[in-house]
């Protein structure tokens, strides 16, 4: 490991287990949905924006909206 710390649970298999953490990796989770709901817009998939301000932007407003939506 390069200095992180793993979120994802051990595997049977493994020979030296290291510590798991069940609420880091429900946090993980619902980052990883989050940034599958964002992927949905076709904007922000193919990244059609060229400026990193313009594309931030974008994802805001995405998010505001699925967030006012819920």
């Amino acid at each position: 490991m390069r200095g992180t710390t793993p979120v994802i649970p051990n595997k049977c298999n493994r020979k030296k287990p290291y510590p798991f953490k069940k609420r880091r990796y429900k946090q993980r989770n619902n980052i990883e949905r989050m940034f599958c709901r964002l992927k949905d817009a076709r904007r922000i998939a193919t990244r059609y924006d060229k400026s990193a301000k313009t594309y931030l932007n974008a994802i805001c407003l995405i998010s505001a909206v699925y967030w006012w939506l819920n």
